[in-house]
């Protein structure tokens, strides 16, 4: 993964983003993911406040947790996507609840430790990221989160249907139909990532008509 090409096409992945992002209101729908209810109902068993979003796009599970009473700090590295979900906080009145910042994960988490209670990455971690960048960024989450903090994140599996389709960068990594860069995840690298967390469910599920199949995490710091 050190070859310069590939590091710049990963690069030019953040323009290609913001493109879609800001030509396409609602990409992803307005309903919240399932991911998200999922994630929801788990944090608020854990009494959790203040939660940490590994990127937003353009808000459709934000303003799920914010709805819920929950303080969301949003990361994302499209000016576009940090824009939107800025406006609908001030649309819905909830500008208090939720806080944006445009950011690149591939950077140390811009919070002291023990910030959070919990953090929550839909689909973020299998975009045009290295393995060794996923697991620096894993290691930042385990820093900002709580003794006993959740990190719940969902990935693409190796049972998806574009898995093996399209331009191959190594790591399970293929630029897929429409120019994304996808990381595909299989368990081994799941259990990989997880180092310095507890495993407390590795479940599979889909999303969309596709389908996108994929991996839903839990993982507790110890």
């Amino acid at each position: 993964m050190g070859d310069d090409g590939n590091r710049e096409r990963f690069d030019r992945q953040m323009q290609h983003w913001e493109g879609y992002l800001s030509s396409t209101p609602d990409m992803f729908g307005e309903a919240p993911s399932e991911s998200a209810r999922f994630a929801l109902d788990i944090f608020r068993g854990e009494g959790a406040r203040d939660i940490l979003e590994l990127g937003g796009g353009q808000g459709r599970d934000t303003f799920l947790f914010a709805g819920a009473g929950m303080n969301v700090h949003v990361l994302d590295y499209s000016e576009s996507a940090v824009a939107t979900i800025g406006e609908k906080a001030r649309q819905q009145g909830l500008s208090g609840e939720v806080t944006t910042r445009l950011f690149d994960l591939r950077r140390p988490l811009p919070y002291p430790d023990g910030s959070f209670d919990a953090c929550y990455a839909h689909m973020l971690l299998c975009m045009a990221l290295t393995e060794e960048e996923i697991a620096s960024l894993c290691r930042e989450v385990h820093r900002v989160l709580r003794p006993g903090g959740t990190f719940i994140y969902t990935v693409r599996n190796t049972e998806d249907p574009h898995y093996g389709l399209g331009t191959y960068f190594g790591e399970g990594i293929y630029e897929t139909k429409g120019g994304f860069i996808v990381h595909f995840f299989d368990r081994e690298k799941v259990e990989r990532l997880a180092e310095g967390f507890e495993i407390a469910g590795i479940d599979r599920c889909e999303e969309t008509s596709l389908p996108k199949r994929l991996f839903r995490v839990i993982l507790k710091k110890r």
